[in-house]
């Protein structure tokens, strides 16, 4: 942070939520442990089973392979089983975020061919789109609450599973405060294990980024009853950017108690990320009209430029069991974002000779404030045949937030000139923030009801839900609310192995307030209501299980209309975007050595009613028509221990625009990796190496706005060692 910012979380600075403390915390309770063992006498124990909660039900448990899990959380109706979930559902483990060495969410879900990326990789804010519909980072949820994940991009060390629903949630999880209605994101933080678990692994990236990372589980108590688990992480260096450096430090804490009948969980972490010395590049291209070769990736466009991010976070939640039908729930959770810097400024302006660049840069500073929770019932009783599984919830999220301006009011620096292949390093600043207005004060509610009737011996399960939404924003003088339905239907006519499933589901956006210069000038447009059809087939058969979908999402934009009579046009709902497609995914063991994840998506995004009906029937630009992602570890039997994976990751051509002038070309890159797991000095020791982009190849990766496109990441080399004590 500049030393003229007043910082906005004192606890943090004070060390109260610091990376350094939640690490101390761990290595002190472990010595104290080992202390006890040492000096206490030996006592027969009673028998407890001890179970790391999610509401009121255990994580599912890994699927064949390990790399995904048998199931995954669906809000408001809990964890389910893939084959009883009415939509189309990953869960990816610890395990495979291991294996590949994932450092953030995002690269977790470079495994799914319904996910791409708007931002580069490497970028401060890890954006992306699913089934064609953007979904930002702070859509992203942290055990089932908005708010409360990591701002920008999220580590995965303190991370258990990386949960992915496509399209709209607003039944499940309620309204995403930044309107994200592609796809459902959720995180879960690891839980203190059942058995004692001290876990180092040491970390080198191309560059010369180091890393270390601590995972500290213990249980304490006679009968194991309070458990604590401490990870913590540093790494830095250079990047794969030219001269880019790169700082994370994280600390996170999960505690729980484990009542007879409840249970009681606090998770808290800190983390801090600065960038310095460049950030990767996003190019403008409505100057030049045409597609140019992608750059080297590795070129630094923005030498000088300095960035910082950092979040803290605390949630309560805890479940109590009245009876053996009926249990409530609960969580309560605070978190702070702060950013200053040029996180956003990396864009560049391609002219009309195809490499020289006009370039600003933009110094930001901004802060958020989180306090949200969730409450509700849960009951399971029977009407003559069928079996019910009703809920009944209320969560809130209050959200507080301003950004800095710097002298000039915001203004970027002036414009300065670059090249596409030969960066200048003469790199023209923007003025630093000086002080902060706020700009949101939002307060998001909802009411839901939701209920499963199971039905014909398990052959047939209906789900019904409804979500009453209130959206209140303040500093916009804006109060609407919206109902939003959801139906989904299983179906097993052949058994467990064959799941036939379809949902109608909404997603939620708030209303636009009209700005002047339109005729309806401060009026508020009602949420955006996204509706989703969608219909498929979940085959589980010789370890591999598959689903097919097929899919319709229609939603809605603001468009302006003139209307007969009116001097000014009018600023209208009646926008629409419609997304239909087709999706394959595949996880699962082939045989006793092949460990088989990804699939093939296929997504057509239309402009359907448009401003004056000027682009209807074209394509929504950075939506390609054709993804893959198809990845497999192999296990060799003559060395036991060791193991080979390979990925490769197709993107078809996409629009630059919305006018369809400007295509950028299909890229299809493969990554590489091998680990082996043996034991030294009698302790198991995991060894592995990972290559990104193999080939080196330079491509043009995604579009991060209408005009501007994203370069994808070079080569990188991830190595590890993984000890357990």
């Amino acid at each position: 942070m500049s030393p003229s910012h007043r910082t906005l979380f004192p606890a943090a600075r004070s060390g109260l939520l610091s990376p350094h403390v939640l690490a101390l915390a761990g290595v002190l309770g472990l010595s104290a442990t080992v202390a006890r063992a040492q000096d206490e006498p030996t006592t027969t124990l009673k028998e407890v089973t001890v179970r790391s909660a999610q509401d009121v039900q255990t994580l599912p448990a890994p699927a064949a392979g390990g790399q995904v899990a048998k199931g995954a959380g669906l809000g408001l109706l809990g964890n389910r089983d893939v084959m009883d979930a009415p939509f189309n559902i990953t869960s990816y483990t610890q395990q495979v975020i291991a294996d590949q060495q994932s450092a953030t969410v995002a690269a977790v879900l470079e495994n799914d061919p319904s996910v791409r990326f708007t931002t580069n990789a490497g970028h401060a804010y890890e954006n992306y789109t699913i089934r064609g519909l953007e979904v930002n980072s702070s859509d992203v949820s942290l055990n089932g609450l908005y708010g409360m994940a990591p701002d920008g991009h999220i580590p995965t060390e303190m991370l258990e599973r990386v949960e992915v629903l496509k399209g709209p949630g607003a039944l499940l999880n309620g309204m995403a405060p930044g309107g994200a209605v592609g796809g459902v994101v959720n995180v879960v933080t690891k839980r203190p294990t059942a058995d004692d678990r001290t876990q180092l692994t040491t970390s080198f990236a191309t560059g010369s980024q180091f890393g270390v990372h601590a995972d500290v589980s213990r249980r304490f108590g006679e009968e194991r009853r309070l458990g604590i688990r401490v990870n913590g992480s540093m790494a830095s260096g250079e990047t794969d950017v030219d001269d880019q450096k790169r700082r994370k430090r994280l600390g996170a804490l999960a505690m729980d108690y484990q009542g007879d009948r409840w249970t009681l969980g606090l998770d808290a972490y800190s983390y801090r990320s600065t960038i310095a010395n460049g950030s990767p590049l996003m190019v403008g291209f409505a100057t030049v009209g045409h597609m140019v070769a992608a750059p080297d990736a590795s070129l630094n466009q923005f030498r000088g430029m300095q960035a910082e991010q950092q979040s803290d976070g605390v949630m309560l939640r805890g479940t109590a069991e009245l009876n053996d039908a009926w249990s409530v729930y609960g969580s309560l959770g605070w978190a702070e974002h702060e950013y200053t810097g040029m996180l956003n400024g990396t864009r560049g302006i391609l002219q009309k000779d195809g490499h020289t660049l006009n370039t600003q840069t933009y110094n930001q500073y901004g802060y958020t404030k989180n306090l949200t929770g969730d409450v509700g019932v849960r009951g399971k009783f029977r009407t003559g045949a069928v079996a019910h599984e009703l809920v009944l919830s209320m969560n809130q999220l209050r959200q507080e937030g301003g950004r800095g301006l710097n002298a000039k009011g915001g203004v970027p620096s002036a414009s300065y000139v670059s090249d596409l292949y030969a960066p200048s390093d003469k790199v023209v600043f923007s003025s630093e923030a000086t002080a902060y207005k706020q700009e949101k004060d939002n307060v998001i509610t909802s009411y839901a009801v939701a209920d499963t009737l199971n039905m014909l011996d398990g052959k047939l399960a209906v789900t019904a839900g409804l979500r009453l939404q209130q959206v209140e924003q303040k500093m916009a003088g804006y109060d609407a609310q919206a109902t939003t339905p959801m139906l989904g239907i299983v179906a097993k006519p052949w058994g467990g192995h064959l799941s036939l499933y379809a949902n109608y589901i909404e997603g939620l956006s708030a209303g636009t307030t009209v700005a002047a210069g339109y005729a309806n000038a401060g009026e508020t447009l009602k949420p955006y209501q996204t509706k989703q059809m969608e219909a498929g087939v979940k085959w589980q058969n010789a370890g591999l299980t598959h689903t097919f979908s097929l899919f319709q999402i229609s939603k809605p934009s603001a468009i302006s209309v003139t209307r007969v009579g009116d001097t000014l046009p009018t600023l209208v709902d009646d926008g629409e975007q419609r997304n239909r497609g087709a999706e394959w995914t595949v996880s699962g063991k082939l045989a006793s050595a092949w460990t088989l994840l990804g699939g093939v998506a296929y997504t057509q995004a239309k402009q359907t009613k448009t401003q004056g009906g000027s682009k209807d029937g074209l394509d929504m630009y950075g939506v390609p028509r054709w993804t893959a992602n198809l990845g497999a570890d192999y296990a060799v039997a003559a060395v036991p221990g060791l193991a080979v994976s390979g990925r490769m990751v197709y993107t078809g051509t996409q629009w630059v625009n919305s006018s369809n002038t400007i295509q950028a070309p299909s890229w299809t890159r493969f990554d590489a990796g091998v680990r082996y797991a043996t034991r030294m000095g009698g302790k198991p020791v995991t060894l592995r190496a990972n290559l990104q982009n193999l080939f080196d190849r330079q491509y043009w990766a995604g579009a991060f706005a209408d005009n501007f496109m994203t370069v994808g990441a070079p080569r990188t080399l991830r190595l590890s060692a993984t000890v357990d004590f």
